[in-house]
């Protein structure tokens, strides 16, 4: 019997060196490495496979490499944000099972400001904001000091020490040069001063909230706001970077910790995230946890912040690769008993992956390739 095929799918890096963002992309390239020989020592056949903004080089290979199942490391080209989400349709539309999250998701949760919306129709407590698409602003009623930030982007680009202002005239000024950059929505939020807690929830193979993280703020300086910016993230040796070590896991009385679950899979619920994701909060000194957004696709780098909290419940990053491989496969679609299968060495009977006309044209997607993926 032949090993399991796994191709590694992930984002080609496009950024030259001097681009601002370059760090961010570059990270994709460690992870893949990692995941990759985390999965050839479990025993499975493991391609890689990069994409850039060709989507016909993701189709040519799935039909050339023909994997049992994709490991989705693609997190979106950084001119193109939201083809994190348009390579997740192509998969479900391939009918091969994938790691994370699917399509929906992953389109709904880039739109921080939609999720917002959604937080605050199901009664999740999330900071009270604006969405602002053009200027000028004329009046502000929300309570300073504002947070302002790009409403689609991820990885903390567009945030930096001036992210946070506390009049009308540096709001303005702020939400121009977003808009210059990124383009609109952007979403203006009430600063909430607090703690930064991180909760992952986690389903391969079980349901269960990891134990809460932290971004512990060291830096106390006038001109220094406590928020995980840009070069916090991506930027060692950065004051930034510095001012914010993570801890896992947290320092948490059992009583936030409960209320923080609680949160973090109802948000993981609502927005149909599959697999893994992060939420994120703010919690004031008096207690109170503010959402501030759900990652369905968070860094899955092994020095990452998942990676740490897993760690603290002793669920290694090597184990936890070779959960959503087989989890992912568990979602393979039954196949049709007259089609010609192969046995994969667990005794499952993959279907072959559709040919090139299936993976093209709509005419040509058998009915039975068109089922809906669940969302855990």
């Amino acid at each position: 019997m032949r090993p399991t095929r796994v191709l590694v799918l992930y984002n080609e890096p496009v950024l030259p060196s001097g681009h601002p963002d370059y760090e961010s992309e570059q990270q994709v390239l460690f992870t893949v490495d990692i995941v990759s020989k985390n999965l050839s020592q479990a025993g499975y056949a493991v391609r890689r496979l990069g994409v850039g903004t060709d989507p016909q080089v993701l189709l040519d290979g799935m039909r050339d490499i023909r994997p049992d199942v994709i490991f989705n490391l693609f997190e979106g080209l950084p001119d193109q944000g939201a083809t994190e989400a348009f390579v997740a349709g192509l998969l479900e539309w391939s009918g091969i099972p994938f790691t994370g999250s699917p399509f929906a998701t992953l389109s709904l949760a880039r739109c921080k400001h939609l999720c917002k919306f959604l937080f605050r129709g199901v009664g999740l407590p999330t900071p009270e904001f604006m969405v602002v698409e053009d200027l000028p602003i004329p009046e502000c009623r929300l309570q300073w000091p504002l947070i302002v930030k790009p409403a689609q982007e991820d990885a903390s680009v567009g945030l930096d020490q001036g992210s946070v202002v506390t009049d009308l005239s540096a709001l303005n000024e702020r939400v121009a040069q977003l808009l210059k950059i990124y383009g609109p929505p952007v979403l203006v939020e009430e600063f909430i001063a607090g703690r930064e807690l991180n909760v992952s929830v986690v389903k391969a193979p079980e349901f269960r909230t990891l134990p809460v993280s932290e971004v512990l703020f060291v830096q106390d300086s006038p001109d220094y706001w406590p928020i995980v910016t840009y070069d916090a993230k991506w930027r060692p040796g950065s004051r930034d970077y510095e001012a914010t070590p993570p801890k896992y896991p947290a320092d948490v009385e059992p009583k936030l910790t409960e209320r923080l679950g609680k949160i973090a899979r109802k948000a993981y619920q609502l927005l149909g995230c599959r697999d893994y994701a992060r939420c994120d909060f703010r919690v004031r000194p008096s207690g109170q946890p503010y959402l501030l957004e759900v990652n369905p696709n968070p860094d899955f780098c092994d020095l990452a912040g998942l990676a740490g909290s897993l760690n603290s419940c002793g669920i290694s990053h090597t184990q936890f690769t070779v959960d959503l491989v087989e989890t992912a496969l568990r979602r393979a679609p039954v196949p049709n008993p007259l089609d010609n299968g192969i046995a994969s060495p667990k005794g499952r009977r993959q279907r072959l992956l559709p040919s090139r006309k299936a993976l093209l044209p709509v005419t040509g997607l058998r009915r039975r390739t068109r089922r809906k993926q669940k969302a855990s």
